[in-house]
């Protein structure tokens, strides 16, 4: 597609920096609060410029203090403001868990809908850069399980422009899971467009004899597989989930139905991953539908390995395509 005055080509960081600047311009309650995020520009760059342009009382350097990183945007959204945190990386959120789940999570509920927290917790997740410890983790599961936030995670540089406009826009909290690995990924954005909802899912490739439901950075994957069943003369779907709670599962509902089969992929272990979920509930909906069992591809469950291993970790084109053989042989 041809870049036009409204759209243009840009890699997935960039995507999610102009639609910060879009929202800093737009409403001076919208705050950048985290560690380097300011004359640095964050570690990934993905808050570059942004102090230079709104000035440090917005776009704001803070403490390597997780918790107080969070619980300080919760003070700030109790006052009126629009916090958008970075945690610097994955790994590094679970000083702030106590914050999120206990109170980012829990005050509307706790005031009777009195109260709202409009917290945008950025998160830069899940492997594929080579990284040490700590800085690999896909930890989505355990915050969709707590009722109160809302959780994104985008798969290409138009739905983190837009994604992160509305996640800043809602007066709920939302954990916006950013692909690491995706990040210089490029894309078409149209920033005058009009985005679909929040948390609907979307078919990214259409297909009648399988499902590949994936969200974020295994979005990509599951189109390589595709294409490369599709030289064996197997036409699979690609759903795109963008939300990972709450699920969409009319649109995962709909592709079954039509397929007869379906692989959830993500990075995260699949043991008690979101995958499991999905596969209960597209089971309870799709029983007479399914000619094969739900399957489910992701990480081991163990601890994230060193960076020269982590290929063999992360769920990749042999080991989906391997998931769909399984699949269409029943």
């Amino acid at each position: 597609m041809a870049e036009t005055a409204t759209s243009k080509s840009m890699a997935l960081a960039k995507a999610i920096n102009e639609s910060l600047r879009k929202a800093l311009e737009a409403d001076p309650k919208v705050l950048v609060m985290g560690e380097d995020v300011g004359k640095l520009g964050g570690v990934f760059r993905v808050t570059d410029g942004l102090q230079k342009d709104f000035g440090e009382e917005r776009v704001i350097d803070t403490p390597l203090a997780e918790s107080g990183i969070v619980g300080t945007a919760i003070g700030l959204a109790l006052r009126g403001y629009r916090p958008v945190v970075e945690i610097q990386f994955d790994g590094f959120v679970f000083p702030a868990y106590d914050q999120i789940v206990t109170q980012l999570a829990k005050m509307h509920a706790r005031s009777l809908g009195k109260v709202k927290l409009p917290v945008v917790v950025r998160i830069p997740y899940g492997g594929g850069i080579g990284a040490v410890e700590h800085h690999s983790e896909s930890p989505e599961a355990l915050f969709a399980h707590v009722s109160g936030l809302k959780i994104v995670s985008p798969s290409n540089a138009s739905d983190a422009y837009w994604m992160m406009q509305q996640a800043i826009q809602s007066d709920d909290p939302v954990i916006f899971f950013e692909p690491k690995r995706r990040y210089w990924d490029k894309a078409e954005v149209n920033t005058e467009a009009i985005p679909g909802p929040l948390h609907k899912a979307r078919v990214v490739r259409e297909g009648t004899d399988l499902t590949l439901a994936a969200y974020g950075p295994m979005v990509k994957t599951c189109l390589e597989v595709a294409a490369a069943a599709a030289e064996e003369g197997r036409n699979l779907e690609v759903l795109d989930l963008r939300s990972v709670s709450p699920l969409d599962f009319d649109s995962i509902q709909a592709s079954v139905e039509k397929t007869r089969r379906l692989v959830v992929v993500h990075e995260a272990p699949v043991f008690f991953g979101s995958g499991a979920e999905i596969a209960a509930r597209i089971t309870e909906r799709c029983f007479y539908h399914l000619e094969a069992p739900v399957l489910r591809v992701g990480g081991y469950h163990a601890p994230y390995p060193p960076a020269r291993l982590e290929e063999e970790y992360l769920p990749g084109l042999d080991r989906v395509l391997d998931a769909v053989d399984r699949a269409l042989a029943y």
